[in-house]
This record gives C-alpha cells, structure tokens and sequence, in this order.
C-alpha cells in the first residue's frame, strides 16, 4: 500500500512555513515586507475563499535569496521548532508503515527546503513539495513548474502515482485540510487527521476515518 501525509497540522502542530519563517525573519534573511501579504492569505483560508495562487504570488517577493542560507535556516527550523511539533500519533503510524515495508511519501504545499529535514528524520523520499527556482544559487522569484495547494496538489499526485504505476484505490491520503478535498476524494482510503471543519462534515458525511492528534514530541507550545 501507498501512504501519502499532508505536513500541515498533520504531522506537525502548524504551518512548517510559519516555524520557518519565525526562524527566517529572526536572522534577518526575509523581511516582513515580502510575506505582508500571508495574514490576508490566511484570513481568507479560514473564510474558506482560499486563493489557490498565493504561493506562487508569494514567491514572486522572494528573490535573490541564496539556496545555502534556506537550507541553512531550514535545518535550524527543523530542530527548534519542527521536530519538537511533530505529533506521537503521527511519527508512530509512519514508522510503523515504513517498517512494514510500506511507501510512505509527503505531500505538502510547503517547500521542499523546509521538508527535506523531516524527510530525512523519518527516512522518506520522493516527497511532493514546492520547488524554489534557483539562478546561481539564488533565488529569481519565481517557482518550479506551480504550488501543490488545493486541487494542484491532487494533480502532482496524480502525475506522481501515475510515474510509479501506483493505483489510487490501494493508496491512502491522510490531511487536516479542506483545501485537500480533491485528493481525498480521488484517493481510495482518504483520512481526515486533526479535521477543520469543513473537512470533518465531508468526513463524517462519505464515513471517512477521523484520527486526532495531540501530544508531541517536545514540551514547547509555540
């Protein structure tokens, strides 16, 4: 069987691109000026009129950041504020499924820089992310190919399960998300974990399972 994770209050507590940012504005490296526009993008994810294009529009403030100084930041991130995050509930079920022999891959509308940590703290790969796009070592403000939020996630992964001749029906999607809807419908064993709700009404109505988390792995409450 196929395992596919959203990140995002998920297997982490929040957002992964918060935890970094908290780190990234901190040492100075993005400015609040470039991601003004996030609280408003936020706002309308929780009216549920969620703009599918917000990363990209994002992205495009984002220029002329070195590839090193992300990954740099990221790993930080990572060990303050990501690990200490991650949910019991969660890091149990994936290395249960890893040890059965299971795939078992992220899919996330974060970026991969910021992923690539926890991939390597549970030992996955192929995970579907956002890529940067990089001239030099630097960022130029624009992305690889699009976002995977909203229905462009499903499409990723679809485009991903295609490639590695996996079938939808044998493959699980677990998200907290109503953004995520189209996947969870498309996937054969679609998991509502820590729902919002819009998502546990879909979930509870089509008899979806419903997992809650609530301990993590560190004692921190940021």
């Amino acid at each position: 069987m196929t395992h596919i994770f959203d990140v995002d209050h998920t297997i982490i507590r929040k957002t992964s691109t918060q935890y970094f940012l908290q780190i990234a504005m901190k040492e100075k490296l993005i400015r609040f000026s470039q991601v003004k526009r996030l609280p408003l993008d936020w706002l309308k994810y929780k009216l549920a009129f969620p703009d599918i294009n917000f990363i990209e529009n994002t992205v495009k403030s984002l220029s002329g950041i070195k590839k090193y100084d992300l990954d740099r930041i990221a790993d930080v991130c990572f060990n303050i504020k990501i690990k200490p995050n991650i949910y019991l509930g969660a890091a149990q079920i994936i290395n249960t499924l890893m040890n059965k022999g299971d795939k078992v891959i992220f899919a996330t509308s974060s970026f991969d820089f910021i992923i690539n940590p926890l991939e390597r703290f549970f030992g996955i790969k192929d995970s579907l992310a956002c890529r940067m796009e990089y001239e030099d070592g630097v960022t130029t403000g624009n992305l690889v190919g699009y976002s995977f939020f909203g229905p462009k996630k499903k499409t990723a992964a679809c485009d991903w399960m295609e490639k590695n001749n996996i079938k939808k029906e044998e493959t699980f999607f677990y998200s907290d998300s109503y953004t995520d809807l189209p996947l969870l419908e498309h996937c054969g064993y679609p998991v509502a974990v820590n729902p919002d709700s819009i998502l546990a009404r879909q979930a509870r109505k089509k008899g979806w399972e419903i997992i809650r988390f609530k301990d993590v792995m560190g004692n921190t409450t940021s």
